[in-house]
């Protein structure tokens, strides 16, 4: 079977580290091997630059750098654990991916989406996930939940107009392409993990086996 590359998105609590988990029992349950990562992240360089993104100390960075840095972090996941697992035909599942630098660093600091597209070219040329959850909630109960896990990170930290904006641009880009899934995070979470079972099956790696 081919490997599948699935992202999951949407503002700060939305739950998508719980539904994360959901899917990995999903494909477990019809013998599908896979990996798990994130972004920034995933990789021992990646992680590094993770640290330095989110680190409340660098409150001065400037919102270009924070592009490149984040593209930095994704190209070498992308070509040192994504694109291997997909070769071997395990699926990947991955906590954000290039949708959350035309929401974060695009919506939410007002880089062009031409510019962000220029760098994605540049770096990941037409690569992209076969399946994208956009886990949707309104920013102020996503904010809520956000705030009762512990201490706040630099993304966490910015304000309700910030992930406003975030959110719209998430909800624009789903607009654009099939391969987006947008669930209403604020139902039960059967509900919302039934939306993603639906979402899993429709790839057509999985409808021939229902």
């Amino acid at each position: 079977m081919k490997g599948r590359f699935i992202t999951i998105e949407g503002v700060e609590g939305v739950g998508k580290s719980t539904n994360i988990s959901y899917i990995e029992r999903f494909l477990e349950a019809r013998d599908i091997e896979f990996v798990s990562t994130r972004e920034p992240g995933g990789t021992a360089l990646a992680e590094r630059i993770r640290d330095v993104l989110l680190d409340k100390a660098e409150s001065s960075m400037d919102p270009m750098t924070e592009l490149l840095l984040m593209f930095a972090a994704r190209k070498q996941h992308t070509e040192e654990l994504i694109k291997p697992a997909l070769k071997r035909g395990e699926w990947v599942i991955c906590d954000r991916y290039t949708d959350s630098s035309y929401a974060y660093q695009g919506g939410g600091r007002g880089l062009d989406s031409k510019i962000i597209s220029k760098v994605e070219k540049l770096t990941l040329g037409s690569f992209k996930p076969d399946l994208t959850i956009v886990l949707d909630l309104p920013v102020k109960k996503g904010l809520a939940r956000a705030g009762n896990r512990g201490e706040l990170d630099r993304f966490e930290l910015e304000s309700e107009k910030f992930f406003k904006r975030v959110r719209a641009t998430f909800l624009a880009r789903a607009k654009t392409h099939k391969r987006y899934h947008v669930i209403n995070a604020s139902r039960s979470l059967s509900a919302v993990q039934g939306k993603i079972g639906a979402a899993l099956t429709s790839l057509p790696a999985l409808r021939s086996t229902r």
